[in-house]
């Protein structure tokens, strides 16, 4: 087998659920100008929510049978949690500075993290999660895991589906025209209280997704899973252009390529070794988030959200 294949393919489904993620961020910066930090924990609840109706299916439930219900659960909870963030924590503060809503979104981040661990007191240490039986499978000379199987199908049917939502209905054009300019497209006859709560539930529907493609690919759940992983897509987004849903996908692909290749490849470096390399895993997202900050600020697709009074 060819290894760098090999990696190229990792680094291309770990960044599909980097992707499916950062989707919340950039849809809720593009509408409201709000970094929602708590994103993390969106995806972390979506994971627990799926896993808690997989615990309440009868006994010898198959998963083919359960996934379906389980990504149901999975949503409604994450969604669930989402819509209420931004209606009894967000909306309130839509006037405020802008430090306002990101030191909220911080505390939510931490309070959302308690209260599952409260819901499930053994989340402290991880949670087993189902799996896809069968596998692994290869085809063209590189292996898929088992667990990357949800995530082949997915990630790029999800696009697909947001891509037509956005350009195609109503209220996509409705969300392009609140994202543009909201005083102007309030006058317009849209709802822009409406929109804003759907662009978070779009959001968290996606992050709901990633956090089962998660579940499944690496085996368990814990309630600190969303911290790392949500600053990882926050930088997925603002690589790919903060602002651009297409960006968000791009920008997690390019994270989960670099990151995959950084970590195969890091014990080649003199002096690295010794520090293992996966240890070094988590380091090079943010390394790559400084370099995109200091040489191209605007991203990959250059998306420029106007500025608002």
């Amino acid at each position: 087998m060819n290894e760098l294949p090999q990696q190229l393919v990792n680094g291309l489904l770990l960044g599909a659920m980097y992707g499916l993620v950062a989707i919340g961020y950039t849809m809720v910066y593009g509408i409201v100008q709000l970094i929602n930090f708590a994103h993390g924990e969106i995806f972390m609840t979506g994971a627990f929510g799926a896993l808690t109706v997989w615990l309440w299916l009868p006994g010898g439930t198959t998963l083919w049978i359960a996934l379906p219900l389980m990504i149901a659960g999975a949503v409604g909870v994450a969604v669930a949690v989402a819509v209420g963030a931004e209606r009894f924590a967000y909306r309130p503060l839509r006037g405020a500075p802008r430090l306002a809503p990101l030191i909220t979104a911080i505390g939510l981040s931490l309070a959302l993290q308690q209260a599952v661990w409260a819901w499930y007191p053994e989340a402290k240490s991880a949670r087993t999660f189902p799996q896809i039986p069968g596998g692994p499978f290869e085809t063209g000379g590189v292996t898929i895991q088992t667990g990357d199987v949800f995530l082949v199908v997915a990630a790029p049917l999800s696009m697909a589906v947001l891509g037509y939502f956005v350009l195609k209905t109503r209220t996509g054009r409705g969300m392009q025209a609140t994202a543009q300019d909201p005083d102007t497209a309030e006058l317009m006859g849209v709802d822009t209280d409406r929109i804003i709560v759907i662009a978070f539930a779009l959001g968290a529907a996606f992050a709901a997704v990633g956090a089962v493609a998660y579940g499944l690919k690496y085996g368990e759940i814990n309630f600190r899973m969303g911290f790392i992983l949500g600053f990882k897509a926050f930088t997925a987004a603002v690589l790919g252009g903060i602002g651009n849903i297409y960006g968000a996908m791009i920008g997690g692909v390019v994270l989960g390529v670099a990151e995959t290749l950084a970590t195969a490849y890091i014990a080649d470096i003199p002096g690295m070794d010794e520090f293992g390399s996966q240890s070094w895993a988590d380091v090079w997202a943010f390394v790559l988030l400084i370099l995109v900050l200091l040489f191209r600020p605007q991203g990959l697709l250059g998306e420029r959200v106007a500025d608002r009074a």
